[in-house]
């Protein structure tokens, strides 16, 4: 980067070129002032060009969605105005059903999930058949249908009409939410456990730390702060997923459209229930962007992971 030390005999706060100087006395160079006026207008030419063809594909779309057969059909069996009046406030009234399953099973999830990362990451042999029953854990409901899983927790369960055990949907629905994720949840941090250099566990050690502090001082904080992107993922993802409880007859966001439907035969709710899910789905998107270009940011610069 080049610069130009002013001249002492001028004492005014610009140069005879019109270029601003700086309180330390220099002013950039001609080339610089190109260059960022060059980028300036490469920026403001790039968001033009960007607009120009959104503008364009959006009215593309438009028009082969509006032009097409079956169009008016389809306007008033998915699009009508009336029917989505009527469900706007039903389904915002059974979304907050799903909200509150968001925010218990996502706690239920995160700490079932550690618990089961942690089993699995144990060493020695006596804790051989906590691994082997942890990795069965992981294994079976990752690979078990989320839906398959819910039908069997939310149906099966109240057929065996055990003495204590509850028959509510949404309690059984968030039990089979809860066990799915946490399989999924328990490989995000065993992934981040086995991340953690060895070397740091043997400075804990040399500290003077126990094994149970070195790994609760020392390795987990370090897992969890790695691993923070795929974990808003996975909140993202069990966000829609409480909507599947709806098959237990609970009246969440989902239920509530569906009835509607079910009265009108008109599937405008459903796009409702959609849209609903949608805006309370990309701020959080947004926000698991953000944490992970963070700490993109963080990592290329060196700092503390």
């Amino acid at each position: 980067m080049t610069f130009v030390k002013e001249e002492s005999g001028q004492d005014g706060p610009d140069d005879d070129a019109g270029t601003p100087r700086g309180d330390d006395g220099y002013v950039p160079s001609q080339r610089r002032i190109e260059r960022e006026a060059y980028k300036r207008a490469r920026a403001r030419r790039a968001t033009a060009i960007a607009a120009l063809s959104t503008l364009v594909t959006a009215v593309v779309l438009y028009l082969i969605v509006v032009g097409a057969p079956g169009w008016p059909r389809t306007e008033e069996t998915f699009f009508n105005g009336r029917y989505a009046r009527e469900a706007l406030p039903k389904v915002l009234e059974g979304l907050w059903l799903n909200v509150r399953l968001l925010l218990v099973c996502g706690a239920a999830v995160l700490v079932l999930g550690m618990l089961i990362a942690v089993a699995r990451t144990l060493k020695g042999p006596v804790f051989f058949p906590l691994r082997v029953l942890a990795a069965a854990y992981t294994d079976f409901f990752r690979g078990l249908p989320l839906i398959i899983n819910l039908m069997i927790v939310v149906l099966g369960v109240p057929a065996l009409r055990l003495q204590g055990v509850t028959v509510d949907p949404v309690l059984l629905g968030g039990t089979a939410l809860t066990l799915t994720y946490s399989a999924y949840v328990a490989e995000v941090f065993r992934a981040g456990i086995e991340s953690v250099h060895p070397s740091q566990r043997a400075a804990a050690r040399s500290l003077g730390l126990t094994k149970r502090q070195a790994l609760r001082h020392v390795v987990l904080p370090q897992a969890v702060r790695r691993q923070v992107p795929p974990l808003l993922n996975d909140l993202v993802s069990l966000q829609k997923d409480t909507g599947l409880v709806s098959i237990g007859g609970a009246v969440d966001a989902v239920r509530a459209a569906d009835i509607i439907v079910g009265r009108s035969l008109n599937y405008t709710p459903y796009i409702i229930a959609g849209l609903v899910f949608v805006a309370l789905t990309i701020p959080m998107t947004r926000f698991t962007d953000w944490v992970t270009a963070r700490m993109d940011r963080r990592r290329a610069q060196g700092g503390t992971l």
